[in-house]
C-alpha cells in the first residue's frame, strides 16, 4: 500500500497542475489582490469550494456527473452567460481608467465579491471537470483508507494558490499604480472571459 505522505503528495501535485493557469476565477482572485478589496474572504471561498468539490469527486459524484449529459449542458450554458458578461464588464472597466486605480478601495462590497466569486466557481464547468471529474478519478484510485488524505493534499495545494495569489498580488501593486497597466489587465480578463464563453457555446452545439 502506498503511503499516506506519498498519497497526499500526489493529491498536492494532481490539484496543483490543474488549478494553477490563467483562468477566470484565477484572474478574480488577481484582481481582488491588487485592489486589496475582501481578498481574505474570497481566498478562502476558492479554497473551500475547491475542497468540496474534490471531496465531492472523491466520493463518487463525479461519475454521477459525467452520465448526466443534461446537466453538463446546463452548466456550459449557465457558465457562458455569466462569463460573457463579466467579459463585457472588464473590456467596458477598459475604456473608463479613472475607476481603476488601484487606491480605490472598498468599491465592491463583501457580497458583491463573494458573489462574483461564486459565479467563477460554480459556473464554470471546467472547475467541475478538474476538481469533480479528473481529481476524483485519481482519487477513487487511491487506497479507499488513504483517500481522506489524498483529498487534504489537492485542498492544501488550492489553498496554497489561491492565498498566494491573492495576498501575493500586492507585490505587483506599484506597477499597478499607472491606469494603463490596469487597462491591459481588464483587456486580457475580458479576451479571457470572452473566450472560455465562447469554448463553452461551441461544445454544446457539438
Amino acid at each position: 500500500m502506498a503511503s499516506p505522505f506519498a498519497v497526499f503528495l500526489t493529491g498536492f501535485a494532481a490539484s496543483a497542475g490543474l488549478i494553477i493557469a490563467i483562468g477566470a476565477q484565477n484572474l478574480f482572485v488577481l484582481r481582488q489582490g491588487l485592489r486589496r478589496e475582501h481578498v481574505g474572504p474570497v481566498v478562502l471561498f476558492c479554497a473551500l469550494a475547491d475542497a468540496a468539490l474534490m471531496t465531492a469527486g472523491v466520493g463518487g459524484v463525479g461519475a454521477l456527473a459525467a452520465a448526466s449529459p443534461r446537466l453538463t449542458t446546463l452548466l456550459a450554458l449557465g457558465g457562458a452567460a455569466f462569463l460573457g458578461w463579466y467579459g463585457i464588464a472588464a473590456l467596458r472597466r477598459m475604456t473608463q481608467p479613472q475607476v481603476m486605480r488601484v487606491a480605490e478601495a472598498g468599491a465592491v462590497s463583501l457580497g458583491r465579491a463573494l458573489a462574483a466569486t461564486a459565479g467563477f466557481t460554480f459556473l464554470n464547468p471546467h472547475v467541475y471537470l478538474d476538481t469533480v471529474l479528473l481529481l476524483g478519478a485519481i482519487g477513487a484510485a487511491q487506497p479507499a483508507p488513504l483517500r481522506p488524505v489524498f483529498v487534504i493534499g489537492a485542498a492544501s495545494a488550492s489553498f496554497v494558490w489561491f492565498s498566494a495569489l491573492g495576498f501575493g498580488a500586492r507585490l505587483l501593486r506599484p506597477i499597478f499604480t499607472r491606469p494603463e497597466a490596469w487597462r491591459t489587465l481588464d483587456l486580457l480578463v475580458g479576451l479571457t472571459m470572452l473566450a472560455l464563453a465562447a469554448s463553452l457555446l461551441v461544445r454544446v452545439a457539438r
